[in-house]
């Protein structure tokens, strides 16, 4: 059996090497290391993916996210709703543009922010909601569209776990995720579901007016050479990398359909277990499993991932604290009690091997350390 990886990237490359030799030569050789053709062509085929009229490439996700927020306009102070259970980024920009974080509590199945806690935070200066599809599903857009609607908000997607979800409205109508606010953000550091070989990052918008003032945005503030019409930032997805993602989005469903059949193997595992809650997946939406995360209870959280780590199993915990209790965060005045189901799951959540490559048997032996563990 090969050595168990928490993602194993270099089998995936070793599967497509001769698409990703081929791309990365034509770089190159063509030596349009910087919005290249490669760029423009990828970006065009991730809009035909996901049905999106706009696409703008990026650094990389926390760029994205930043961006976004720049281009409607905020001003110091102004608040921005969203949850504490996530990576800081979806809160770090916000405070970087002397921003407010308002967080709201999630729910304990989806780990997605409980839409029925969003109203009661909404106060006069609020100016935009920034649901995170935590894990590969997606929130509950419909309700979270209709909200921001009301109070005349925008809602900013950070989608950057979760590319190539679906959400299904209740007429019928899907859009991926990322797709259905205002603006939408991804990553593709290499370990997500559509990963590059560095660092990048991309926006999605429908909006023509927010399409062109981000394009701006990540050109420094610029349209035309040397003519500065705003502060921006410099925020580039090399051609490179492009190249890199445009081969692997040919190959994008094929990963995450590898990703859920691995997740099924697990969850059969792990059913009526009274010790492990297996992912819940919402009517509403499909699940990428960026990654595979178990509550577990009435078990030493530590010992196990050391007795799984000591059998050669990488689990990791996403996250172990909550963002309002972080020292980065003091100045929001967080305490301990204030999100009480955040803070339950990072004190009971586990992640376990999730990618493309997972071997049957690589699966089938953690299911039975874990279960051995668990006794």
């Amino acid at each position: 059996m090969k050595p168990i990886q928490m993602v194993d990237l270099k089998s995936q490359y070793q599967k497509i090497k001769p698409e990703i030799d081929q791309c990365i030569a034509e770089i190159l050789n063509s030596a349009a290391f910087i919005n290249g053709s490669a760029v423009k062509s990828f970006q065009e085929n991730l809009e035909k993916y996901l049905s999106v009229k706009h696409v703008i490439s990026c650094g990389n996700g926390t760029d994205a996210l930043q961006v976004a927020l720049m281009a409607i306009n905020l001003q110091p102070g102004d608040e921005i709703i969203t949850t504490p259970f996530t990576f800081i980024a979806t809160a770090e920009v916000v405070a970087l543009l002397k921003l407010k974080t308002v967080f709201v509590d999630v729910e304990p199945d989806t780990f997605n922010l409980n839409v029925d806690l969003i109203e009661p935070a909404i106060t006069p200066k609020t100016k935009a909601i920034v649901p995170v599809h935590l894990f590969g599903q997606c929130c509950d857009m419909e309700k979270i569209m209709k909200i921001a609607e009301k109070h005349n908000l925008f809602v900013i997607e950070d989608a950057c776990q979760a590319i190539g979800a679906e959400y299904t409205f209740k007429n019928g109508k899907t859009q991926k995720a990322g797709t259905i606010g205002h603006i939408g953000c991804t990553s593709f550091f290499p370990s997500k579901n559509l990963g590059c070989y560095g660092d990048g990052g991309a926006i999605f918008t429908n909006d023509d007016r927010l399409a062109k003032k981000m394009r701006g945005i990540v050109n420094h503030g610029m349209f035309v050479r040397y003519y500065h019409e705003m502060i921006g930032v410099n925020s580039r997805l090399d051609s490179i990398q492009a190249a890199v993602l445009d081969v692997k989005l040919k190959h994008l469903d094929e990963y995450n359909a590898a990703r859920h059949q691995t997740a099924e193997y697990y969850n059969r595992a792990f059913a009526n277990h009274p010790n492990i809650t297996t992912p819940v997946i919402e009517v509403c939406t499909t699940h990428v499993f960026h990654q595979y995360t178990l509550r577990i209870k009435d078990v030493n959280r530590d010992e196990l991932i050391k007795k799984m780590n000591e059998a050669g199993i990488p689990v990791m915990i996403y996250y172990p604290v909550p963002l309002h209790l972080q020292k980065a965060f003091a100045d929001l005045g967080g305490r301990k009690g204030d999100f009480p189901v955040t803070e339950a799951l990072c004190d009971c959540v586990i992640s376990l091997p999730m990618h493309s490559e997972m071997e049957e048997e690589q699966a089938e032996y953690i299911v039975k350390r874990l279960l051995e563990n668990l006794v």
